[in-house]
C-alpha cells in the first residue's frame, strides 16, 4: 500500500520508514505543511496530522504523535516532549528532564514511551492505534543511537541498555513505535 508520513522530523521519518518496510508500506515523498499539534492527547495531535496529511496529498496518511511521560513529575513531558525546554531541541530536553530528576532514586524513575499512530483514508475512514515501551530514566546519558530522549530511557525489555544504545532492529521491535505500528498492521487487516 502507498502512504504519505505526515511528519517533518527526519529522524522519526526514517524511522517509521524502516518499520513500515516489512509491513508492505511503500512510502511516499510529499512535502506537507506543518500542523499545530493544539490536541489535548497523543492520539488527537496523530489525527490532526494524518487528516492533514491526507487531504493534502490525496493517499491514506500516517500521522505519528509520541513522547515521554514520567511518573515522578506527574506524566511530563507528555504531548510537550519535543518542546519541554522550549524549542525543538534533543539535547536541551534531556538536560531539563535530568535536572528535574536528579533527586529521584532509582525505584521513581519510572516511565514509558508512548506512541499513537492514526491513518486515514482519502474515503475519510481512520484508524488510531497506541504503542507503549515501559522504562525508566536513567541517571545520565548513554549511547549515539536514535534520538529524543533514547539516551536516557532505560527500556525494561532490554535490561542495562538505554534506547540509544540498541541496534535499530531490536529497538523497533520493543519500541513504543514498533508496537503501535504492529498494532496498526493488525488493524488493517480487518480495516482495508
Amino acid at each position: 500500500m502507498k502512504i504519505v508520513i505526515a511528519t517533518h522530523n527526519t529522524k522519526k521519518r526514517r524511522e517509521l520508514e524502516q518499520i513500515l518496510a516489512p509491513l508492505n508500506f511503500t512510502v511516499i515523498n510529499f512535502e506537507l505543511s506543518e500542523v499545530q499539534e493544539t490536541g489535548a492527547t497523543f492520539e488527537e495531535n496523530a489525527k490532526l496530522k494524518a487528516e492533514n496529511g491526507c487531504r493534502e496529498s490525496g493517499h491514506p496518511c500516517i500521522g505519528d504523535d509520541s513522547g515521554l511521560c514520567v511518573d515522578a513529575l506527574d506524566g511530563a513531558p507528555g504531548i510537550y516532549s519535543a518542546r519541554f525546554a522550549g524549542e525543538h531541541d534533543d539535547d536541551a530536553n534531556t538536560k531539563k528532564l535530568l535536572k528535574s530528576m536528579k533527586d529521584k532514586p532509582k525505584n521513581q524513575r519510572t516511565a514509558r514511551y508512548v506512541c499513537a499512530i492514526c491513518m486515514v483514508f482519502p474515503d475519510e475512514r481512520s484508524v488510531i492505534v497506541r504503542g507503549e515501551c515501559e522504562g525508566r530514566i536513567a541517571f545520565a546519558p548513554v549511547g549515539e543511537g536514535g534520538f529524543g530522549y533514547d539516551p536516557v530511557f532505560l527500556p525494561d525489555a532490554a535490561p542495562g541498555f538505554t534506547m540509544a544504545q540498541l541496534h535499530s532492529d531490536k529497538k523497533h521491535m520493543l519500541s513504543h513505535r514498533g508496537d503501535a505500528l504492529q498494532k496498526l498492521a493488525e488493524r488493517l487487516k480487518e480495516f482495508v
